[in-house]
């Protein structure tokens, strides 16, 4: 059984790259590294780490361009690097040689990168709610392929505009279904659920960076609908499939073990998400959708799957699980089931 009392330390951690705010627990044994996603921190994994096992070691950072780390441009041609960049230098700092990775939404696409780009590092991945190997948005099929040539409807210019600006302004309110309060528990999980260290996620989200250099990023405008294209800096660029694409990952060879967690309602990633511009359109709340044939929604989960296929034919290992009545962020809102699944995962990778 879990130690649900295990302390978690805040700690500033110099880097050849940065310098990490992290949330750690222990000193000793294997390595486990958690990686939040857009708009968030390391504090949504705070009430998880408590319950690392003994044995384990606990490693939660900030990303940049979130919570307290060095704020530092996030170079979007790069696609998911400046964060797998990132994770690999702070594994360095610490000396760790290898660490199984907790990986929610966004972060799952630095994990994946980090497993294409150094594979011996990643001793296995839990990707929970992830970013579709194919970015997000502007795509069209399980293949990931393009619905415009720009990409249009991806990247910096997607985000909501009072969404980003209530952002910056830290607002707390539940004013208007742009509130990030609202979004993050009307989005982030499944309503009619609210954490009991709500204030602390609220205040992890209202911590995210706001800028064209780190979140959302800038953008491109285009011919093509809904009118916005990819620009070149910031974390909803690095994102997009211009720059982003890990499909590669169903090709690698002695590749790590992943276990696939997602809920079967979630509003961010799905094949009907409520943040792609596809689905938006269909619904007839982005007026001038092209049509079904040229911009449908994109179909996130069947794109992971098919990659997740792929890498099983050429010899690695993958297990799906889907949690019922359960939104974008099964670890928060199914903590229990979440662990049931964790614990034994890590006791067979740490190696």
């Amino acid at each position: 059984m879990a130690d649900s009392s295990r302390k978690v330390e805040k700690r500033d951690i110099p880097t050849a790259r940065l310098v990490v705010r992290a949330r750690l627990v222990g000193e000793e044994g294997f390595p486990v590294i958690f990686v939040h996603g857009n708009c968030s921190s390391s504090a949504f994994f705070e009430s998880l780490m408590k319950t690392l096992p003994e044995g384990f070691r606990g490693i939660a950072p900030d990303m940049r361009g979130y919570g307290e780390t060095e704020p530092k441009t996030i170079d979007a041609t790069r696609g998911m690097r400046d964060f797998s960049d990132d994770l690999l230098a702070l594994m360095d700092a610490l000396s760790l040689k290898r660490a199984v990775f907790v990986a929610h939404s966004a972060g799952a696409g630095m994990v994946m990168q980090l497993s294409l780009d150094h594979p011996g590092r990643v001793a296995g991945i839990v990707v929970e709610a992830p970013l579709s190997p194919y970015g997000f948005g502007g795509t069209k099929d399980a293949d990931g392929t393009p619905c415009w040539a720009d990409f249009a409807g991806s990247g910096g210019g997607t985000a909501n505009p009072d969404f980003v600006q209530r952002l910056k302004s830290k607002d707390r309110s539940t004013e208007t279904p742009t509130s990030p309060r609202n979004v993050m528990n009307g989005c982030y999980v499944k309503p009619p659920f609210r954490h009991p260290d709500e204030e602390m996620l609220l205040d992890s989200v209202l911590n995210t960076h706001v800028s064209d250099e780190l979140y959302p990023g800038n953008f491109t405008k285009s011919d093509n609908w809904p009118g916005v294209a990819p620009g070149t800096t910031g974390m909803n660029n690095a994102m997009a499939p211009r720059y982003y694409n890990t499909s590669s990952f169903a090709a690698l060879k002695n590749g790590p073990d992943v276990l696939w967690i997602r809920g079967a309602d979630d509003a961010i990633v799905s094949d009907t998400s409520l943040f792609d511009f596809g689905f938006l359109g269909k619904l007839g709340a982005v007026p001038g959708w092209p049509g079904e044939e040229k911009y449908p929604p994109q179909p996130m989960v069947s794109q992971m799957r098919g990659v997740m296929e792929r890498y099983a034919k050429n010899g690695g290992r993958f297990r799906e699980v889907v949690l019922h009545d359960t939104g974008h962020s099964p670890h928060l809102e199914k903590t229990q089931e979440f662990e049931a699944l964790l614990t034994p995962f890590l006791r067979e990778h740490a190696r």
